[in-house]
């Protein structure tokens, strides 16, 4: 089972992402769950979402504690949330930044992951150029996919357009897929160097 722990704040989508990335799993034939934790916060509150893909049928129901990849939507969090409880080396990590890991104050987080395994992505950036709005959670999707292969990038954008259909989709899917080529480019950069 693939399990992925999505972090940021009320009104960034991270239930939303989940949701997608399940779709995407589901229409790939394969079985998944997609479910937050919160309370009665506010816009801007933190927030945690998960997702499960397996081959098998998903009877567990408890919150993701070992994830095998972390989304980090708002960066903020970084310092505020133990984000990085129960990762394990072989985790992946994306994080919504167009700053460096050790501008992040990740550098020692860094020297524990693979490279090709801990990225940054301008996503709030890619968000703005194609949707328009700073919401990054489709767009970090196109990342996810690119980063782990887990979901085509085929699956995630008809997912998004399942969602929000017409031009809300397809700026969407843009960015999903923006951020696909951008982390590809990234990891070709990494396994190349």
């Amino acid at each position: 089972m693939f399990q992925v722990r999505i972090h940021g704040r009320g009104g960034q989508g991270v239930v939303t992402a989940a949701e997608l990335l399940s779709v995407a799993a589901f229409d790939e034939g394969r079985h998944a769950q997609a479910f937050p934790t919160f309370g009665s916060e506010r816009t801007g509150a933190p927030v945690v979402s998960f997702c499960r893909i397996d081959d098998e049928p998903i009877r567990v129901r408890e919150p993701i504690a070992e994830p095998d990849a972390l989304i980090v939507q708002d960066p903020t969090l970084l310092h505020q949330v133990d984000l990085f409880s129960g990762l394990g080396d072989e985790a992946y990590v994306l994080i919504n930044s167009s700053r460096s890991l050790g501008e992040l104050g990740l550098a020692e987080l860094a020297d524990r992951f693979r490279r090709e395994r801990l990225l940054t992505v301008p996503a709030t950036a890619l968000a703005r150029e194609h949707v328009g709005r700073p919401l990054p959670n489709a767009v970090l999707l196109g990342g996810f996919a690119a980063v782990t292969g887990l979901v085509t990038i085929g699956s995630v954008a008809k997912a998004i357009r399942e969602r929000f259909p017409g031009k809300l989709g397809d700026a969407n899917v843009a960015g999903a897929e923006a951020a696909h080529r951008w982390v590809g480019e990234e990891i070709g950069g990494l396994v190349d160097a």
